[in-house]
């Protein structure tokens, strides 16, 4: 059994919501919960009576009261609340007095952070909202960003959701090319720009990239032009005068299943692929995974490194759903040196701090003492997600952090912008484990038949609905799309493509994506399994393993690192490596060869290009096999494709 890193005492438990929630199940159903496990029982073979619970327990209501709670319970086509009529930038607005900070504003250099008050934020959602519909703009239409993570986004989201207007937002990392294959699809009538952003301690101007971008979207009727860096964007509204003004706050009330948003998958291998989601879905399960899972309320304030590019940002604005304080931070995690988070939560009091397994990795790594020179006061979890958090990690941080800290890795999708298994204040945390599925989600390991694995790898599978499955694929006007790539697999249960073990005490441990699956002679590996190994070696900083198939039958697992400045690939080193993954998961994870590369390209959400690297491997055209835009560097696909190049004109098989 993996060894525990953090517990809770008797009295956090107590005072968490989860708790209060529990007792209000409890004493509505005359039940007695004994454990986090009953609950989550209850949660999934109750699906209908759990998610009233967690409407009414939040006081979510409705112009129209909605019977039933769900019409049809069939994946795909489950039908939440029929006949409810809602706002999910009503909930996001109704917490607070006036003058409690809604959102802070942090910048990279440590200068004087942009404060909105719970009023400021308001009266700007309303007087952006006027000006929306004062230019033609309304329900079903679509309001783009392109914009960093700073608070005129959120205000801007908000100000979308609240007319029924559809909301989608690309970082400004992202060229205008990739910029416009996601935001072009989507035909917008407003496009919110800013004239830049700084990152690394440079200003990125983008003002001419906003102006292009409009042009480049012929159903663009206004544009907004967000003045970060002192640059000026041309035959655009400025946001000023956008937002002046304090009319009434007005939000439009909606369909349980009306568009809020499009979220954008990676799109490294192709078009990026819009998932939409409804404003009933989302509000419900992100005042559960917020409000339950985190524990996040009025008194927090909260914290997650991420872009407006990622779902993370949409969890990010999430927590005004609850009454947090929000940190928006347009800048670099690592500037101007490798704690910047870490400051930054300390010297905004954050309580809930996000940060991604790589980020935790590359302070162990350098030895950051976490608490040096930081009191970090107040601070009660420290959530991780974005790739597996390996065990040695979590054990490195969780005696940085402490024992008042809750160390919360969560596995989830942008196809349902929340986890699928994650934490709660109620249970332990085990390093390399995720602690459990998360509540109403109907989380099992399927082997390929569709048989429940215990103690053995898997496919994440969902075997019920969930409020925030997508209600389509942008485009996809048939559902063809959405049931190919979610049902094909097993129909009528959502696949995920996830490698997971569910454990014999109900834990989870990821093994990576399934799509990327090594399968050497019939037995499949998950690539975590020897990342989690490799990347433990004092001279390895990063690594990327493939399965190859070949055309004719043959398999070769080729196994890119990306060393430390002062150590070279030799034959002593190859040897420490194969002998580190035949000792610590086995001899056929042992990989065909090793190889020393200048780095290892991720999708910009910080995914390993599992997928299109192999492609590439197999003699792909670069162009079909991704997208180097969606790419975190794309000068490094270069490299990799002429390594392709090489070793297919050389070799006919095998290495």
């Amino acid at each position: 059994m993996t060894d525990i890193i953090w517990e809770p005492d008797l009295n956090s438990v107590e005072r968490s919501r989860i708790w209060r929630f529990t007792q209000f199940v409890e004493t509505r159903h005359r039940l007695q919960l004994r454990s986090y496990g009953d609950l989550h029982r209850w949660s999934v073979d109750n699906i209908e009576a759990f998610w009233q619970a967690v409407w009414d327990f939040f006081a979510v209501g409705s112009v129209s009261e909605p019977i039933p709670v769900l019409a049809a319970a069939k994946m795909p086509g489950a039908t939440w609340y029929p006949g409810a009529l809602l706002n999910y930038a009503e909930y996001a607005l109704r917490h607070g007095h006036s003058n409690d900070v809604a959102i802070v504003g942090a910048a990279e250099d440590g200068g004087q952070a942009v404060i909105l008050t719970r009023r400021e934020l308001r009266r700007q959602v309303a007087a952006l909202a006027n000006t929306l519909r004062n230019n033609g703009v309304g329900q079903g239409d679509v309001v783009v960003g392109y914009l960093p993570n700073i608070p005129e986004a959120a205000v801007a989201f908000l100000a979308a959701a609240s007319i029924g207007a559809i909301w989608a937002c690309c970082g400004q990392d992202y060229a205008v090319p990739a910029a416009l294959a996601r935001l072009g699809q989507l035909e917008p009538a407003a496009l919110i720009g800013a004239d830049g952003y700084r990152f690394n301690g440079a200003v990125q101007d983008r003002a001419s990239a906003v102006t292009q971008l409009a042009a480049s979207m012929p159903s663009v009727r206004l544009t907004i032009a967000v003045n970060h860096i002192g640059s000026e964007v041309t035959d655009a509204m400025t946001w000023a005068h956008a937002t002046d003004g304090d009319p009434p706050m007005e939000p439009l009330p909606v369909a349980f299943d009306h568009p809020l948003w499009v979220v954008f998958s990676s799109g490294s291998t192709g078009v990026p692929k819009g998932i939409v989601h409804g404003h009933g879905g989302v509000l419900l399960e992100q005042l559960k995974s917020q409000g339950l899972h985190f524990d996040l309320g009025a008194a927090d304030t909260f914290f997650w490194f991420t872009t407006p590019s990622w779902m993370l940002w949409n969890t990010v604005v999430s927590g005004l759903l609850v009454g947090a304080q929000i940190v928006c931070y347009d800048g670099s995690p690592v500037f101007p040196h490798t704690a910047a988070l870490w400051d930054i939560a300390d010297r905004l009091a954050v309580t809930v701090l996000g940060v991604s397994p790589g980020y935790l990795q590359l302070c162990q790594r350098q030895r950051i003492a976490l608490r040096n020179g930081r009191s970090l006061e107040g601070l009660k979890c420290v959530g991780v997600t974005g790739s597996t958090l390996a065990a040695d990690v979590a054990r490195w941080a969780a005696s940085e952090v402490g024992p008042t800290v809750r160390l919360a890795a969560v596995s989830g999708g942008t196809d349902v912008v929340t986890g699928f298994v994650g934490s709660a204040p109620t249970l332990p945390t085990r390093a390399g484990e995720i602690s459990a599925p998360c509540l109403g989600v109907a989380v099992d390991a399927y082997d390929d038949s569709g048989r429940p694995l215990v103690g053995e790898v898997g496919e994440l599978v969902v075997t019920r609905p969930m409020p925030s499955m997508p209600v389509g694929l942008w485009g996809d006007s048939d559902g063809s799309r959405y049931r190919e790539t979610y049902f094909s697999m097993f129909p009528g249960v959502w696949r995920q493509g996830d490698w997971i073990t569910i454990t014999d005490h109900g834990g989870v441990i990821m093994h990576g994506r399934s799509d990327s699956t090594l399968n050497r002679n019939g037995v499949r590996m998950g690539s975590a399994d020897i990342y989690d190994i490799v990347e433990q070696l004092p001279e390895v900083r990063e690594a990327l393993v493939l399965g190859v198939e070949g055309a004719n039958g043959d398999y070769w697992m080729p196994l890119f690192v990306v060393l430390d400045a002062e150590a070279h690939l030799d034959d002593a080193l190859r040897g420490r490596i194969a002998e580190a993954i035949r000792t610590y998961a086995s001899p056929r994870h042992v990989p065909d060869t090793v190889i020393q590369a200048p780095g290892i390209p991720h999708t910009r959400t910080g995914k390993k290009l599992e997928v299109p690297m192999k492609r590439l491997m197999q003699g792909a055209d670069p162009m079909s096999a991704l997208d180097p835009g969606a790419t975190d560097n794309p000068e490094l696909i270069d490299w990799y494709v002429d390594f392709a190049r090489a070793r297919l004109t050389t070799t006919v098989v095998g290495p």
